[in-house]
Parts: C-alpha cells; sequence; structure tokens
C-alpha cells in the first residue's frame, strides 16, 4: 500500500505505518475486493514470478503465492518497515514469498526476472511516476504483464470525500495539493494513467473502472458501527493526519460532523460506503 519517497517514507515508517499495522486485519478486509479484481486482471499462474509493488502487509503477496505455488515465486516491497515486518509474521514458513524493505522507484531489482508487475493502492505515490514504471518495468520478462488497482477520483470515494466535507468549516483548510501530486487520488485522471504507462514503454494499456461498496464501520448495533467508522477516519488515512494535531474541541466537533456525515450511508451494523477504483492493465513489449 505504501511505495512513495520524500517526506511521505518517514511517515510511513512511524505514525502512518504503524497506524495501517493496527487496523491492518480491518484495512486489508476492506480492500480485498479491490485487490481480488486487480489479481484477476494479472490472472497468475502456477510458476510466474510476480513483484508486488507497495505490499504494504502483504495480504495480496500472500494470494497471489497461494496462486503461483511453491514453483513460483512472489517479491513483496514496500517503504514501511513496520508493515514489512507485519508481512513477514503473517507470511506462512512454506510460502514462496519474500518480503523486502524498497522503494520500488529506483530499487535494485533483477533485469527480466518478473512474469507480473502487481500493485494493489501502491503506485500512485511516486514523485516521478514515469520514472518509476521505466524503472520496473526493466524488471519485468519481454511481453510480461501489468496490473494494478488505483483509486479514481475523491469525489467518487466515500471513504474521503464524506469525512473531508464533513470538517469543512470547523478544521482550517489546508492548501490545495496539485492534481497530479504524489497522493491517493493521483491517477484519479484515466487519461494521465495512460500517458505514463506509454512513456514509461508499456504496450496494450487498458483502464477500466471498479466500482464496490465497502464496509467502513462494524458494530453490533448501528450507532457502534457509526461510532467505528469516525474511529477509522481518525485512526488511518490522510485525514487523520489534519486532525492529529487539532486542539480537543475542533477534534470533537469534527468528530460530530463525521458522524452525522455517515450517517446516511446504508448498512444495520456496518456502514456501507460507495469505493471507485481503476483497474489497469499493460504489457512489457515482447521485443
Amino acid at each position: 500500500m505504501a511505495e512513495q519517497t520524500g517526506d511521505r517514507v518517514a511517515d510511513w515508517n512511524d505514525q502512518s505505518g504503524e497506524r495501517w499495522v493496527i487496523h491492518q486485519a480491518r484495512l486489508d478486509a476492506m480492500l480485498a475486493v479491490f485487490g481480488q479484481a486487480a489479481i484477476e486482471a494479472a490472472a497468475p499462474t502456477t510458476g510466474e514470478r510476480v513483484l508486488d509493488v507497495g505490499c504494504g502487509a502483504g495480504e495480496s503477496s500472500l494470494t497471489l503465492a497461494a496462486l503461483v505455488g511453491r514453483k513460483g515465486q512472489v517479491l513483496g516491497v514496500d517503504i514501511s518497515e513496520p508493515m514489512i515486518a507485519r508481512a513477514r509474521a503473517l507470511a506462512p514458513q512454506d510460502m514462496s514469498v519474500v518480503f523486502r524493505v524498497a522503494d520500488a522507484s529506483r530499487a535494485e531489482l533483477p533485469d527480466g526476472a518478473f512474469d507480473i508487475l502487481f500493485s494493489r493502492f501502491g503506485v500512485m505515490f511516486f514523485d516521478d511516476p514515469t520514472g518509476a514504471f521505466a524503472h520496473m518495468r526493466r524488471a519485468l520478462k519481454p511481453g510480461g504483464r501489468v496490473a494494478f488497482v488505483c483509486w479514481r477520483g475523491m469525489a467518487e470515494n466515500d471513504w474521503m470525500r464524506l469525512p473531508v466535507g464533513a470538517i469543512k468549516g470547523i478544521v482550517p483548510p489546508t492548501p490545495p495539493a496539485a492534481p497530479e501530486a504524489p497522493g491517493p487520488f493521483s491517477f484519479g485522471d484515466q487519461g494521465r494513467v495512460a500517458r505514463i504507462l506509454t512513456a514509461a514503454g508499456y504496450t496494450d494499456v487498458a483502464i477500466v473502472p471498479f466500482d464496490a461498496s465497502i464496509p467502513f464501520g462494524k458494530g453490533e448495533t448501528r450507532d457502534a458501527a457509526l461510532d467505528d467508522a469516525v474511529n477509522m477516519t481518525f485512526g488511518v488515512g490522510p485525514l487523520s493526519r489534519v486532525l492529529a494535531d487539532q486542539p480537543d474541541d475542533i477534534r470533537n466537533r469534527a468528530s460530530v460532523a463525521v458522524r452525522a456525515g455517515f450517517a446516511g450511508c446504508p448498512g444495520e451494523r456496518s456502514v456501507m460506503i460507495n469505493g471507485a477504483t481503476w483497474i489497469v492493465t499493460a504489457r512489457n513489449p515482447a521485443s
């Protein structure tokens, strides 16, 4: 999930990485449907080798390793030491998967070693995405394939849209990021994604929408589920960093507003939100 440089590296090796580990099981369960769609697009087979970029706590890497079997191998890379430590702890000893703390955009990778370049929400944070994908392409075999899932725009994703809308006027606004600045929604523009991959040397680029309704909050009652959704908002993700340094009165007001924002979502013992992504596939030219 984390694959980026600069200040984000420090963050993913500190608070963000630690928070993700704390909520790992919940977050992986929420993201599983998107990861599965990307894995189906990758179509790994027995004996293949896979590079999993921004592998986080290893959920997708372990699924891929089960599909390629002992004759294959998966290398999961992520810049977050806490998440790689968690991935190593979760990995069965007899599975052909290796985890490495590394930035895939510049790490030394074996030339032409992998059949598949895969990622579940791990490729939107590169400072130089075209350069990163060109670098990673060298690790693909001729004819090797790419499959990843990335978020579409913030306005289409309730996990960000609802809380951000709720805290307007409560939390001092932060300067808006440039549309193409590294971040979870930097690949929201379908045309930009196609341009990046084409400029990096890939062919057969295909980008299709994939939407799903996912449980962002859970509880024994509807009220408990709403409380859980608020706790998730404050605990992980971009908004948690915005709210972290606010005084208690601001955080309390924001909490009430965010809860009201989620109250309009369906679900009895859950808060069901809409997630909007792209499933992206491409290929390394055969020659």
